[in-house]
């Protein structure tokens, strides 16, 4: 409790914890790029020889069709891996977009682009559900 209060009182984590932030951020945006360009580069590329009957192409395209959703949520990730890292920038990272407290540390290190609280989440979530 007493680092949540230290970053409330404060307005801002310290440089710390926002230099691991940042470090593990570009870490994962990395990785997001370097199995993007993998994909391009391996998985898309179909031999001729791949494609003789049609059990394997349509094994081959339930595959690419797997790769390609992955590869899109990977985007969507990716701009909020970015969102993230500005926040660093703006030293407003930890903060609940919400309510205005800070994220715990421990629910930043399990999803470092969460944009809000625990509570606020569940508040969230509640509303989700009640619409549909």
């Amino acid at each position: 409790m007493g680092n949540i209060l230290k970053m409330i009182l404060g307005g801002l984590m310290d440089q710390k914890n926002l230099d691991y932030f940042k470090e593990e951020l570009l870490k994962q945006r990395q990785d997001i790029l370097t199995e993007a360009a993998k994909t391009v580069n391996e998985n898309l590329v179909v031999a001729g020889e791949e494609l003789s009957d049609t059990i394997d192409r349509s094994s081959i395209e339930s595959d690419r069709n797997f790769t390609l959703r992955l590869r899109d949520r990977e985007r969507k990730l990716l701009k909020k891996i970015d969102e993230a890292l500005e926040r660093i920038e703006s030293k407003t990272f930890g903060i609940c977009e919400e309510c205005g407290e800070g994220i715990g540390v421990n629910r930043l290190k399990v999803r470092p682009v969460a944009t809000l609280c625990i509570a606020c989440k569940e508040e969230q979530e509640k509303r989700e559900k009640m619409i549909g």
